[in-house]
């Protein structure tokens, strides 16, 4: 098995419409109109994968997509598939190379993040349906593994956080080390796993790593950094791990605490997406937004550097990278 790495070509990239009102309360709306900056920037680079829960749905998100100049006929096809949320990073499958020249999905078990949302029925599905969709042969893994919660560079090295993947909220009786290392070899080729200490603190995930540390490319590591706050002491500690496993890291700000309504968001500009020939990075109108965008323009060079505003999309605790799920070529 091998897992490509994300900066690979990618044949599409699924996502699904903003549809859950508990989730960005009192701003979906708002919440939709960034949401379709995501569209407009994957289309002509990719098929794009929208997944509506029924015509209704496909009908209002047709009409909102146009209204802001985005044609819902290039390049995007429609699915009619109902889903609890919008979280694909986490939901859809995991696409890897068998080994026999082929692809096939994994179909990892979801239970919200260690059961904090239900219900989560329905996204615990889109494993086997979205894979039934693209034409590619799923398997079911038999344990819990959100997308968000690994990072690889294709060759092997698998990034991920002790806080998340050994959290008891996921499996009885609580995994560990050995084991996921197994799991992680056998179902998407890893070769060596680098175990970062947490994620960021307004992280609802447990410590997801794509808030806090990217491959870039083969060995090389952008690292988010905090100054001061209590993201300091933990993002330092990762750091040091980054380079004690002997990777090229390179510092990625942090923006400042961001809230929406009043509640603190998980904004970091780790949530990027590397689609085909760009990469969309979340910004949220801070003075950081430009230095953030700086470091990965000088380190993706050929690549264009989007940032898409985040500002509310983030109320609902995830941004870009959470809310999409790339389909290799």
């Amino acid at each position: 098995m091998r897992w490509p790495a994300e900066w690979e070509p990618h044949r599409a990239t699924w996502l699904a419409w903003p549809h859950a009102p508990g989730t960005w309360p009192g701003h979906l709306e708002a919440a939709r109109a960034e949401y379709v900056e995501i569209v407009r920037a994957l289309q002509g680079r990719e098929q794009v994968e929208l997944l509506v829960g029924d015509e209704a749905m496909e009908e209002g998100a047709r009409k909102q997509l146009a209204a802001a100049g985005v044609d819902p006929d290039r390049g995007l096809r429609f699915h009619h598939v109902p889903t609890n949320d919008s979280w694909l990073r986490d939901t859809a499958p995991l696409f890897v190379e068998d080994g026999a020249g082929g692809w096939l999905a994994l179909d990892f078990g979801f239970n919200a993040w260690g059961g904090k949302y239900p219900p989560w029925d329905l996204d615990d599905k889109l494993g086997a349906r979205v894979a039934a969709l693209a034409g590619v042969p799923s398997a079911a893994p038999g344990f819990v593994l959100e997308g968000g919660s690994i990072d690889g560079d294709g060759r092997g090295t698998i990034l991920t956080t002790e806080s998340c993947l050994l959290n008891p909220n996921r499996e009885t009786p609580p995994r560990s080390r050995a084991q996921m290392e197994e799991r992680l070899g056998g179902w998407i080729g890893a070769r060596r796993v680098v175990w970062l200490a947490a994620g960021i603190e307004a992280d609802d995930t447990d410590g997801h790593v794509d808030d806090c540390a990217r491959f870039v490319g083969s060995g090389v590591v952008v690292a988010a950094r905090a100054d001061s706050g209590a993201d300091q002491p933990i993002l330092a500690e990762n750091r040091r791990r980054l380079v004690a496993a002997g990777l090229e890291v390179h510092d990625l700000p942090m923006p400042p605490v961001h809230r929406v309504g009043g509640e603190a968001c998980p904004a970091s500009y780790a949530n990027f997406y590397l689609a085909n020939g760009v990469a969309l990075v979340p910004v949220f109108g801070a003075g950081s937004d430009e230095r953030a965008l700086a470091v990965l323009r000088d380190l993706l060079p050929g690549r264009s550097v989007l940032g898409v505003p985040c500002r509310t999309l983030v109320l609902g605790l995830g941004a870009i990278h959470c809310l999409s799920q790339q389909e290799p070529a």
